[in-house]
């Protein structure tokens, strides 16, 4: 029986912006996609990454001389209440992922207590060290025991049943592990060879700090490719595989055909399709149509002086243009002439012949 042969899928490329990326901040970048996967891979993952990531948080405290929330401590500026808000919000980066304690005794001779005066177990790193817990009268004293687990998402206090205090004083707290604060992302299209409808994806993440986006992106793909695995019932294509010998072998073609000179590198047939190819806002495209604008190779013969020139075109739309065409490679003022394109497509022809 003859052997099915599947056809390939382009392989993407990862990266990172390193200009911009920080502990808390990261942007990537991954591209070329098929087709319609850069909005399919970039949802998927950003709600995994939302959801579904590890954190460490404190989930009970043990104020002295306090049973309950709604108490008062001596010589405390803050009620209870607003001591367990403020304690909401210590990130904490837990190495182990085991459960952990902390501890934190302040008199009011300091007046601020701080996330720094806190002492916490040795695989607990406490990040946010300015962050305010209380602020203290002269005569006043702050002792808290707290009570850190590992979760994900959000955790409600988890009081015992039938219980409104608690023997050992201790007061449960809600819990958000979760160390990710926002996650962004956009498609753009991009070229490979001669095809200029591939996706490109970038996704902005943002975290507390306690996990860093490179491995926040490495924890979320591990929980999409593990749970996928369960999908298989028969063995697995090779994609990758079949993947990566159409995409060495294509790579010598594209390099055989783009030539330097008045393409730049860049295939001959980007500079002869439509405009509409470009994805222009309806705006911008009227106006370049209405200017006689109508394909790729009218466009960047064009300058900016040129551009601000078509009625109705403004700075706005300039500024979507330029940022189109550079994703493609392209811009403004390159005086490419038909005639050198026909002739450079004339001598790939004859190549290709050869």
């Amino acid at each position: 029986m003859q052997e099915m042969k599947y056809k390939p899928l382009i392989l993407p490329k990862v990266g990172w912006e390193k200009k911009t990326l920080t502990n808390t901040f990261g942007e990537l970048v991954v591209q070329p996609l098929e087709p319609g996967f850069g909005i399919t891979l970039g949802n998927a993952l950003r709600r995994v990454v939302l959801s579904s990531i590890e954190g460490s948080a404190v989930t009970s405290v043990i104020i002295k001389d306090v049973n309950n929330e709604f108490s008062t401590v001596k010589g405390v500026i803050e009620d209870v209440l607003q001591v367990i808000l403020n304690i909401k919000g210590i990130i904490i980066k837990n190495k182990t992922g085991q459960p952990g304690k902390m501890n934190l005794v302040v008199s009011g001779s300091q007046s601020v207590a701080r996330v720094e005066d806190i002492k916490a177990d040795d695989h607990l790193e406490l990040i946010n060290k300015d962050h305010i817990i209380a602020h203290l009268a002269p005569d006043g004293v702050l002792e808290i025991e707290f009570f850190v687990e590992t979760g994900r998402g959000y955790l409600p206090a988890q009081w015992p049943a039938n219980k409104a205090l608690q023997s050992d004083g201790r007061i449960y707290v809600d819990a958000m592990f979760s160390p990710v604060k926002r996650v962004e992302y956009h498609t753009e299209k991009t070229r490979v060879g001669k095809d200029i409808d591939y996706d490109k994806l970038i996704m902005s993440i943002f975290t507390n700090g306690a996990i860093n986006p490179q491995d926040i992106i490495n924890y979320g793909t591990s929980v999409l490719r593990t749970q996928f695995e369960h999908f298989l019932d028969a063995e697995e294509i090779p994609f990758n595989d079949i993947s990566k010998e159409e995409g060495i072998a294509e790579e010598k073609k594209i390099s055989a055909m783009d030539v330097q000179g008045p393409t730049k590198g860049l295939p001959v047939e980007l500079f002869l399709k439509p405009i509409d190819e470009l994805e222009f806002s309806v705006r911008s495209h009227n106006c370049l149509i209405s200017a006689g604008v109508k394909r790729v190779i009218d466009l960047v013969n064009l300058t900016e002086d040129d551009l601000l020139k078509v009625k109705n075109f403004g700075r706005k739309s300039l500024r979507e243009v330029k940022e189109i065409l550079g994703a493609f490679g392209l811009h403004l003022g390159m005086n490419v002439k038909e005639l050198d394109l026909k002739k450079v497509i004339k001598e790939q022809e004859d190549g290709l012949k050869s």
